[in-house]
């Protein structure tokens, strides 16, 4: 296992998953006493509290203040009063390895400005709340088996428009898990003769088209992006926009009460059946691949190393569907975030078979993971409950105060990291 290392990074500009959240004229500070933000477990933590205007600390002023478990109702609630420039604030420390959310909120002119800061308590001890099925492999086993009978009959149609002097482009189609039901994507092949690696890029939530991962394909890869809902991936982003909104809105807990029809389960699939396509281009070196992406694509990232031995590496960015059953025992869970309701114990039987800590669980493939502790799409919890459990050879660089966004710098090195690995 290697090392992990915490990055604490004060950059302004960044390139998002969902949006950074823009400059405001006064800004909450919530700075903990720790550069790593790590405690010790029941350590109590010393937080210092200010707001600035123009850049400037003002003195004063009244902030309110809440802590306590990530996503759980806070254990308490005060106000603190800043009379120069900050105030400090002790928090008591968590009693189990865990997350700790400090928030403040300052009020002015009617408006109201706040912000929160995610300590860590023994983050590489927490495990995960989910277990796994005692047929959980045969499952997978079978459903991939069923899928291998049906022909990919692969689909290919070069996009002139989205070609380069260095890089074809084209639109693809293959045949997923059953005749007519199709995974389609965007395919960039360097126009130089000769045998390349491949990244199969997996998506993250929601719809919408894609054009090609020109960048990377432009450093001598192949790169497929896949949609997952068997669509095409060139149409007017209009068509997403209205799916998102009627046919597929809430797609991610579809048939959740029912394993063999739950809305993943062609997803997953799909995405072992990329990698067969993949394996169908002259290109194609037929050595060197890896699987990319974030957040639900960073949950795909996982699953497809751990579904397919040809897959060589993986990276994964704060990845959603981890410990699913969390919200169920006191603690946050994976989104999409399975929460109490009529159906639910259905739904968290269905949950273990793909949940990605039970993927994590048989994990062969070397892999490079990264998020942040503010991350409130994919909380931290989740995503350390399934890295933990890992014991292949993994790296985990944690961009401590992002949240479900990342710097350009930390893609940089995301990226890096597979080509490294896919030269070796």
């Amino acid at each position: 296992m290697k090392a992990i290392f915490f990055t604490f990074s004060l950059l302004c500009c960044a390139v998002c998953t969902f949006a950074q959240p823009s400059q405001t004229l006064y800004t909450v500070v919530v700075e903990p006493d720790k550069a790593d933000w790590v405690y010790k477990t029941g350590e109590e933590a010393e937080f210092r509290i200010f707001v600035t205007k123009n850049k400037t600390p003002l003195s004063n002023i009244t902030v309110e203040y809440e802590y306590g478990p990530e996503a759980m109702p806070a254990v308490k609630k005060s106000t603190l009063e800043i009379k120069s420039t900050s105030a400090k604030l002790k928090v008591p420390g968590l009693k189990s390895p865990g997350f700790q959310t400090v928030r403040a909120t300052f009020r002015i002119d009617g408006k109201t400005y706040s912000s929160y800061t995610n300590v860590g308590y023994d983050p590489d001890k927490i495990q995960p709340t989910q277990a796994m099925p005692s047929d959980f492999r045969e499952f997978w086993e079978k459903a991939k088996a069923d899928a291998a009978v049906i022909p990919l009959e692969p689909l290919l149609t070069l996009q002139p428009e989205l070609c380069t002097p260095t890089l074809n482009v084209y639109h693809i189609r293959f045949q997923n898990h059953a005749r007519g039901s199709y995974i389609y994507g965007m395919l960039c092949i360097p126009k130089k003769p000769g045998k390349y690696p491949a990244v199969l890029q997996v998506p993250g939530a929601g719809l919408h088209s894609f054009s090609g991962y020109k960048t990377l394909a432009d450093k001598g890869v192949i790169t497929l992006e896949i949609g997952i809902h068997g669509i095409p991936v060139n149409l007017p982003q209009q068509v997403y926009s209205d799916l998102a909104s009627t046919a597929l809105n809430g797609y991610a807990q579809y048939n959740l009460d029912n394993r063999d029809k739950y809305y993943f389960k062609r997803v997953f699939v799909g995405c072992h059946r990329a990698i067969d396509f993949l394996y169908t281009l002259d290109e194609f070196d037929r050595q060197n691949l890896a699987v990319m992406g974030g957040s639900q694509g960073g949950a795909l990232a996982i699953v497809t190393a751990a579904l397919d031995s040809r897959v060589k590496c993986f990276a994964s960015r704060h990845p959603g569907m981890c410990d699913l059953s969390g919200f169920m025992n006191g603690r946050p869970g994976g989104w999409p975030s399975l929460r109490n309701n009529p159906n639910i114990g259905l739904q968290l039987e269905t949950a273990g078979y793909y949940d990605v800590v039970n993927f994590a669980r048989i994990l062969k493939t070397p892999g490079y993971y990264t998020w942040g502790f503010n991350d409130t799409a994919c909380y931290p919890t989740t995503t350390f409950s399934a890295y933990n459990v890992v014991t292949a050879e993994k790296t985990l660089k944690v961009y401590i105060e992002t949240a479900h966004w990342h710097f350009p710098e930390q893609n940089a090195e995301f990226e890096n990291w597979v080509l490294e690995k896919l030269s070796k």
